[in-house]
């Protein structure tokens, strides 16, 4: 089996930077829109706190309480520390949507590598170095997340303002404080957090550098001994990522609305990280496949693939209606509001049902038969639809929590996200030029080129 290899050619790096160039003009002028409409807002404040005390009007006495002390710590928190215009709240609202997301594929990238090896597969021995260029974008991703929390946290993270800790503070963020700012006082640097987040990217960048370093030897050394080294470091870093993945969800998304929570939160954002990178892993083989690479892998291997994308947008579902099940059945106001949240208000019910229909609808539906897993043609539809739905997931997750009834969706997210977005193939690409496309010295190489369902 000859090498083959990827050549980045000018003409697709011009789009990407012509992709790149309209988006930040999309930003650009998005801002001006959004600034020059600020003014219009003052009236749209109280929506949310109307739609809490509609809620206290339903309430038991015990859970209206415990509403009602929620409230007024939420008069507190906004009425202690200067609020950003609106347009610089969307800007960072959508900084940590885009952070967050694209920190998820460039992980999730290196968990499929790892489940590879630690299950010891062999159909996709000739796809794995794309998923491995994807982890490319970590250390990109942890000195944005890194640096872009100190300029974003005011507007994005609510529990980081001081004044809510102390005598007449926040007395559900103060039972929490340990988990921000141990061993710190509450209300000072939140340093547990904040080692937490280096740590994880440490970690997740070690097992990167240590996995890809004996892939890479596979090129050139035929000994089995790197396979084995490589499913060593693969089965340590699925526990290291099984624990680190769930604490980064509390952390980077569920903490910023802090007086709300949800146990299978950690689940939730894994399967729709997972089932994206998933996504992204195929249509970055299907466009090379198109464009005549990666002879190796034929309608069996796009088969699995596929179905491994319709089996976990099933099982984001099954994620998805649990957590909203429960909630909804057991009807207590201070788990309610966070549904409320997102389905009173004009700007976000229309994303809440976008996204059952993006990311459950239509792949369910789309990828059903046999055939349609197996043609490029269909897969190369249904993974945008993929991909774009559980952005919209995420925005979901952080907009309403951080923009309360001020967000919306325009030319400022738009843009954002194609910025983002041709930063992260830009890294994806390029990498896949540094190496074959495939190890020629696999030991299960042949296992893959014979594979059939």
């Amino acid at each position: 089996m000859t090498e083959e290899r990827f050549s980045f050619t000018s003409g697709a790096k011009k789009t990407l930077i012509i992709t790149g160039i309209i988006g930040v003009v999309l930003l650009i002028l998005g801002v001006i829109l959004t600034s020059g409409s600020d003014h219009g807002h003052g009236g749209e404040h109280h929506a949310l706190n109307e739609a809490t005390e509609n809620l206290l009007a339903s309430a038991t006495p015990p859970q209206e309480a415990a509403v009602e002390h929620a409230a007024q710590n939420e008069h507190a928190e906004e009425g202690g520390h200067h609020e950003s215009p609106i347009w610089l709240k969307r800007i960072f609202a959508n900084l940590w949507v885009n952070n967050v997301y694209f920190t998820g594929l460039a992980i999730i990238g290196l968990f499929f590598v790892a489940i590879q090896y630690a299950a010891q597969a062999g159909w996709s021995a000739g796809m794995k170095r794309i998923p491995l260029a994807m982890a490319h974008w970590l250390p990109i991703a942890a000195l944005l997340m890194i640096a872009s929390w100190f300029v974003v946290k005011a507007d994005v993270f609510h529990w980081t303002h001081s004044n809510l800790y102390g005598e007449g503070g926040d007395e559900i963020l103060q039972h929490k404080s340990p988990f921000f700012y141990w061993p710190l006082e509450a209300g000072s640097f939140p340093l547990f957090y904040f080692l937490r987040m280096v740590i994880f990217f440490v970690l997740w960048y070690m097992f990167f550098i240590w996995i890809k370093r004996e892939m890479l030897a596979e090129d050139i050394d035929a000994d089995v001994k790197h396979w084995y080294q490589a499913r060593k470091y693969s089965a340590i870093f699925l526990v290291v990522f099984a624990v680190t993945s769930s604490v980064s969800a509390w952390d980077w998304v569920m903490s910023v609305d802090p007086h709300w929570f949800s146990t299978m939160f950690g689940w939730y954002v894994f399967a729709s990280w997972w089932v994206t990178g998933l996504a992204v892993i195929t249509l970055i083989v299907v466009v090379l496949k198109e464009n005549g690479y990666l002879k190796i892998v034929n309608a069996n291997h796009l088969h699995d693939i596929g179905k491994f994308i319709f089996g976990f947008s099933i099982f984001w579902t099954y994620i998805w209606f649990s957590q909203f099940l429960l909630i909804y059945y057991a009807n207590i106001p201070e788990e309610t509001v966070y549904f409320i949240e997102r389905l009173d208000a004009e700007q976000y019910k229309w994303v809440f049902f976008l996204n059952l229909l993006l990311n459950f609808f239509l792949p369910f539906l789309l990828l059903m038969t046999r055939d349609a897993k197996r043609h490029m043609a269909l897969l190369k539809l249904v993974c945008p639809i993929v991909i774009a739905g559980h952005w919209f997931d995420f925005y979901l997750m952080i907009t309403p929590g951080v923009m309360k009834q001020d967000g919306g969706f325009g030319f400022i997210e738009i843009g954002m996200l194609m910025i983002f977005g041709v930063a992260f193939l830009f890294v994806t690409l390029s990498s896949l030029t540094k190496a074959p496309l495939f190890a020629k010295n696999h030991p299960m190489l042949k296992e893959s080129l014979h594979h059939h369902i």
